[in-house]
């Protein structure tokens, strides 16, 4: 179908998107030098080896080999056929293809969209309920009194569930939609004692769930008098995960990566508190401990996380046992703290949004000092033991801090606050340091850049195989240097597959009138094992001209590997006539090895 966008359209969209801001709605990236680094979004990895390149349009991961364009990015990101990426990019640039409705932007399975428009449909309905009926005016009048806001109202679409058994069946119904999909979605269930289909939530205010990308998937009812339980939630479903979705991540992601900066909330109602003080970066859990998918959704976005849960037992403990996640995960941790007894949203009733913004967010405390904090609970400091106890265990986290101001920082803290010797302490915490190291079974370095790193791997390779590259990336600089190349190659081709290939592309992308542009060029390509090998020489550093002599230097190592081969293919031939006792043949091939060495 890719007759269906024309070429020159194709381009349009390639030349009004700017893969940074693309590839930005998906990874958290930082400019150093000319490109951008991030962490790769198609593997797992601690340490940035994903670039971009604004000026070539192409990004390439030095970890995995990923690379590309930004059409190739949706492609492998989303799952999307190239023409599927052209329609998102083309609608992204406002630019309109007329073929929008002969090609699906996004293909999910049927029961899954009809889950999703239920949900939405439902969401809407409730919304109106609150805020425009009769029926829903007490619910209303209590969300006010609650110190809700209309505009938090309208913002986080909250919305009032009216008392009836059975309406949203008739209304869903109505609509169209079978009961066993309305029962898959989790919106109504089935009465045991005869297989009635009733309405799951009655005469609750209503908080809709959103997915990352803003459809509704599952909503929490909040009880209005008090029976029990407080809050019901939607089940989980083929849509609904919770230990995938973060409440209020569709709408906070945009001010996350602009502050570079996560607020993680324990539920919801927290989360809509502190959004009428200001906190407009807040997520929450959906009712789970933190998952290992919450974190990264995290990380891809901000490298600071400002945790604020309860300050009860529990949520002392889930914050700690949070921290130390997103910690590992290379995620700048700090914990907001509040008077024991409060969550987030009954602080701010009390002591109101400017408080909270500045004492417990804008106070936060490092995830250090709260570890100093967690460790001394339930501990009586005055009895030596237990006092012993205590330094032990918090030199041992000082111990792993990476940053050896930091160690030293808190090191001294504890000297003062105990009269102990600092050299003592730091003996010892030197004992834990090494225990870490062993426990890892890795000696601790420093770590370089991926940039270098690579550069060793491609000096370890074959002098042709450096010279290949070499010689295509200044191609795919210039078309006269193509041809030239072309031109001494005297119809010898490259040593590597990959690289000839690329060479035939190259030639055949001059030879329609194209200009030098490596995101051009990787549409010109159709098979992506090319693309990554494309875009890894494209973020080579060589020369900016290309000097006479070493161009002539890498045809020589190129040529001369083939006559290598052919020497030793003539040595096996010599051994061959010696054993068969042709002397006279041998003498000859021994005579083509020497002209053959000699042209070396």
């Amino acid at each position: 179908m890719a007759e269906l966008i024309a070429e020159e359209k194709i381009n349009q969209i390639r030349q009004s998107v700017d893969i940074v801001d693309v590839i930005s709605e998906y990874v958290q990236l930082k400019k150093q030098g000319r490109n951008y680094f991030g962490l790769c979004p198609f593997h797992g990895e601690g340490t940035p080896s994903f670039s971009v390149s604004p000026d070539k349009q192409i990004f390439h991961c030095f970890g995995c080999g990923a690379g590309g364009n930004v059409f190739s990015f949706l492609m492998e990101k989303d799952g999307l056929t190239f023409q599927e990426a052209a329609l998102k990019l083309a609608d992204k640039a406002n630019i309109d293809l007329q073929i929008q409705t002969n090609l699906p932007a996004k293909t999910i399975p049927k029961d899954f969209q009809l889950m999703l428009d239920a949900h939405d449909l439902l969401r809407k309905f409730y919304h109106h309920l609150l805020i425009n009926t009769k029926d829903g005016q007490h619910a209303l009048e209590y969300l006010l009194s609650r110190g809700f806001t209309t505009e938090s109202i309208e913002k986080f679409q909250i919305g009032y569930a009216l008392s009836s058994w059975d309406y949203t069946v008739k209304f869903l119904t109505k609509k169209g939609f079978t009961l066993e999909l309305l029962e898959k979605s989790g919106l109504i269930a089935k009465r045991e004692r005869d297989g009635a289909a009733l309405d799951r939530f009655r005469n609750r205010i209503m908080f809709p769930i959103f997915d990352r990308n803003g459809n509704t998937i599952a909503f929490s009812g909040r009880s209005l008098g008090g029976e029990d339980p407080k809050y019901l939630n939607s089940p989980e479903t083929a849509i609904f995960n919770k230990s995938k979705i973060l409440y209020n991540y569709h709408l906070a992601r945009s001010h996350i990566r602009k502050h570079q900066q996560a607020v993680l909330f324990e539920g919801f109602a927290d989360v809509i508190a502190a959004d009428r003080s200001g906190v407009v970066n807040g997520v929450a859990t959906m009712g789970t401990s933190l998952t290992e998918e919450h974190v990264e959704m995290i990380r891809r976005n901000s490298q600071s996380v400002t945790i604020c849960y309860d300050a009860d037992h529990a949520g002392i403990e889930a914050a700690f046992r949070a921290g130390n996640m997103l910690a590992n995960a290379g995620i700048n941790v700090s914990i907001g703290i509040m008077p024991d007894g409060l969550d987030p949203d009954d602080y701010i009733k009390q002591f109101g949004a400017d408080k909270f913004l500045n004492d417990v967010i804008g106070a936060s405390v490092t995830f250090m000092s709260f570890k100093l904090l967690y460790f001394r609970r339930g501990k009586n400091l005055q009895h030596e033991g237990e006092r012993l106890h205590y330094i032990e265990e918090v030199i041992k986290e000082i111990s792993k801090l990476s940053k050896a101001v930091e160690r030293d920082h808190y090191l001294r803290q504890i000297s003062n606050e105990f009269s102990l010797s600092l050299d003592a302490l730091l003996q010892q915490s030197q004992i834990y340091s090494g225990a870490n190291q062993e426990k890892k079974g890795t000696p601790k370095k420093e770590q370089r850049p991926p940039m270098l790193i690579k550069k060793q791997i491609d000096q370890l390779k074959p002098a042709y195989h450096n010279a290949e590259r070499h010689l295509i990336a200044h191609m795919l600089k210039s078309s006269q240097v193509t041809y030239r190349v072309q031109d001494l190659l005297q119809g010898n081709t490259f040593n590597i597959d990959e690289h000839q290939a690329i060479f035939t592309y190259l030639l055949g992308f001059y030879e329609e009138g194209n200009q030098p542009d490596p995101s051009l060029f990787l549409n010109f390509i159709h098979d992506n094992r090319l693309h990554r090998v494309v875009t890894e020489i494209e973020m080579m550093l060589v020369n900016e001209e290309l000097t006479e002599k070493e161009l002539s230097d890498y045809i020589k190592q190129v040529l001369n590997y083939q006559k290598m081969l052919k020497i030793k293919e003539k040595v096996v031939e010599e051994k061959e006539a010696e054993r068969q006792k042709d002397f006279s043949k041998a003498a000859a091939i021994a005579m083509e090895i020497i002209q053959l060495r000699k042209s070396l």
